[in-house]
């Protein structure tokens, strides 16, 4: 029967990562914290590549500093496009009663 999968805090990642830089034994860090050692290598290369961006919770992707702002300007852009289709539309739909209005 599968075993049920673990889940580690933030603090707790960071933490192995730091211990296992400090021993400078991977192994012995896994045996002592009951973790596999490909998790905590895995670890260790997301703090490396991510720095604090490391480790976001369950389902969100992991991003640098710069990847999220290019998230972020890319939200703000739909939206701003959103809004200009919106006055586009009120725009027509008020240049059509104001013919009506003055007869034409």
């Amino acid at each position: 029967m599968r075993s049920k999968a673990k889940h580690y805090t933030l603090e707790f990642k960071q933490k192995a990562v730091e211990l296992s830089y400090a021993k400078d034994n991977v192994r012995q860090v896994c045996e002592d914290l009951d973790i596999i050692p490909s998790v905590l290598y895995r670890w260790r290369k997301e703090l490396k590549d991510y720095g604090k961006n490391s480790f976001p919770g369950r389902g969100k992707p992991k991003m640098t500093d710069e990847e999220k702002e290019i998230d972020r300007l890319r939200k703000a852009l739909k939206e701003a496009e959103l809004e200009r289709d919106i006055l586009k539309k009120a725009i027509g739909i008020f240049s059509v009663s104001d013919k009506k209005n003055i007869g034409l």
